[in-house]
């Protein structure tokens, strides 16, 4: 398939085939903390909702508000997650690809879609080895309307995630840095030590864990 990267031919391409676009991004690489989160979004067309943008450059309170309306007038969408268990198992990119998998099989079976009717657009420069026609965009949640969806689904519940477990482990503030290696974040890993909830296969966290073997007090 031609290495398509902008929106006016990716959509020409689509429509002359007859397929349907479904976005997907992911959410939650970063963090030392959680399960990665995929969105993944079929839009109508035209695009009715507004405002649609990577997720990273719109407030949460924008953030939330368009991930209700994309629920809302979404022809489908899905949020899928990797859990840290399977970070820990595959690799992080690996765990992201395996949720994006898994939020297109949602999107597919509320539409009854079958892979040959759809054109799958990821935002970023990999792709998972799946049986679908599909396009890596570069930047594309700041070019793609089904992506910028996407990336919006995903990071919200992403966040949501990290404001349920900050109840759960409050020393930790998970609901301020929302899992990212800040200092302050670090500063509490070294003080409290890992929780289950963290990625042990992060060199930080990893780091955490050695020091509670070393000094079984900490």
């Amino acid at each position: 398939m031609a290495r398509f990267q902008e929106w006016s031919e990716i959509q020409a391409h689509a429509a002359q085939l007859d397929l349907q676009v479904i976005g997907v991004d992911e959410a939650g690489r970063g963090p030392l903390c959680g399960p990665v989160v995929a969105g993944a979004a079929l839009l109508n067309q035209p695009n009715t909702i507004d405002g649609l943008a990577c997720s990273k450059t719109l407030t949460a309170k924008k953030r939330d508000t368009l991930a209700s309306s994309i629920h809302e007038h979404a022809k489908a969408c899905a949020v899928a997650h990797a859990t840290v268990e399977e970070i820990d198992r595959l690799n992080i990119l690996q765990a992201s690809l395996l949720a994006m998998w898994r939020a297109v099989d949602s999107v597919l079976a509320q539409t009854g879609l079958k892979p040959e009717q759809c054109l799958i657009v990821v935002d970023g420069n990999k792709l998972p080895k799946w049986p679908y026609q599909a396009l890596a965009v570069v930047k594309g949640d700041t070019k793609i309307p089904a992506i910028s969806a996407a990336s919006i689904l995903a990071k919200v519940a992403r966040d949501d995630w990290c404001k349920t477990h900050a109840l759960q482990y409050p020393q930790y503030e998970l609901d301020v840095h929302m899992g990212y290696p800040t200092a302050r974040h670090m500063a509490l890993l070294r003080e409290h030590g890992a929780t289950q909830v963290h990625r042990k296969s992060f060199r930080p966290v990893r780091e955490a864990l050695e020091r509670a073997q070393q000094n079984p007090s900490f």
